[in-house]
């Protein structure tokens, strides 16, 4: 079967504010999540790509435009299963201020049981997100062959739901997984899915001391919704 590389977009405003910007449009990439991107070329140099999905928010096609520029003949499309979590009346709240709310334990402790207050249920985002990856698998199996490799471009939680699937772990175990703005995952689907990489951005500054703690200033949860900066 092909490979999957599911790219998050780049660090945006809203991460490194610490504002959980859903739908909201208009929510580009900070100077660090720009930088990121510019390197994704490079990154993925020598890798054919069969074709690049993303969601169809601002910040992933800015993820994507260096590469479709270094990369003209690439196929992309947008496919709105793969948008970001309805967070309701969450969006464009911030994370501390989320933290203090009492369905706050629920998003941490049990995923699956989340409604977002006049918006989605994680359930309902890993069921989209989910048949939009293993139905795009497919059509890229039937069209370029079980070698081929192809890439989608989305959100924290979205990948978090894929790679929890491909796993066979309960949704309320998500929470566990980060993946990191600008980091590539690799699926391989098939009788049984392997996780062949997890958040690989080839960057290991956060574990230096004191570089971590600088970097999650605008986090106060334990599992960020969204997937964090």
């Amino acid at each position: 079967m092909p490979t999957l590389l599911l790219l998050r977009h780049g660090r945006t405003t809203a991460n490194s504010t610490g504002v959980l910007a859903g739908r909201t449009p208009g929510v580009g990439l900070d100077g660090h999540g720009v930088a990121q991107a510019a390197a994704l070329p490079a990154r993925l140099a020598g890798v054919p790509l069969a074709v690049a999905v993303h969601s169809p928010l601002q910040r992933c096609v800015e993820t994507l435009g260096p590469l479709r520029t270094a990369r003209p003949d690439l196929p992309v499309h947008a496919d709105e299963r793969i948008t970001e979590c309805d967070y309701g009346a969450w969006t464009n709240r911030e994370l501390k201020e989320l933290a203090e709310d009492p369905l706050m334990v629920t998003v941490r402790e049990q995923p699956a049981a989340v409604v977002f207050p006049g918006g989605e249920s994680l359930r309902s985002m890993q069921a989209r997100v989910v048949d939009a990856a293993r139905d795009w698998d497919a059509r890229v199996a039937g069209d370029h062959g079980p070698e081929a490799v192809w890439l989608m471009c989305t959100h924290g939680d979205n990948i978090k739901a894929i790679v929890a699937d491909a796993l066979g772990l309960h949704l309320d175990l998500f929470q566990r997984i980060v993946p990191h703005p600008a980091s590539v995952t690799a699926i391989r689907y098939g009788r049984l899915p392997l996780l062949l990489r997890f958040g690989d951005t080839g960057d290991l500054a956060e574990f230096v001391p004191g570089q971590r703690a600088a970097a999650r200033k605008a986090e106060d949860s334990e599992a960020p919704v969204g997937g964090g900066s």
